[in-house]
């Protein structure tokens, strides 16, 4: 067992300088990307916390997760397939719990990150936009 946890560890290590590094930055960005417009979405309708709500409303989870996987769900299978595609070139065989350990720190983490992050940032940002709006003018004497 330690020496399959060492091995998945080295392959996993193995990313950061082999071929295909760059999807290292493009997926998370892209991930991110879909996590900003869900988490601006989220503040503008005044919706609690994603991650939150789906651990907290078992009611709304199904669909919670519906929309989590419309945003990011084609980031995710894309990270699959080059993974797969990464793993034929580089290790000459297709081990399927990589294939899906790297997809959901390239695709899911980043999403789920950015998408809490920035409904918060925005509420915050709300709400101080509309406690100066309801300040009172100083009077001029």
């Amino acid at each position: 067992m330690d020496h399959t946890w060492t091995r998945v560890a080295q392959h996993l290590m193995g990313r950061v300088t082999g071929p295909m590094k760059f999807r290292l930055l493009i997926q998370p960005l892209t991930a991110a990307y879909f996590g900003v417009r869900g988490g601006m979405a989220d503040a503008k309708a005044g919706r609690p916390p994603y991650f939150w709500a789906l651990l907290s409303t078992p009611s709304q989870r199904i669909s919670l997760l519906k929309s989590g996987w419309k945003h990011v769900g084609k980031v995710f299978i894309f990270a699959v397939l080059l993974d797969v595609v990464y793993q034929i070139i580089e290790l000459r065989f297709v081990y399927v719990g990589q294939a899906i350990i790297v997809p959901i720190i390239l695709a899911i983490l980043p999403y789920l990150i950015f998408r809490g992050v920035v409904r918060r940032v925005a509420e915050r940002i709300e709400a101080r936009r509309q406690r100066r709006d309801q300040k009172p003018l100083p009077s001029s004497r």
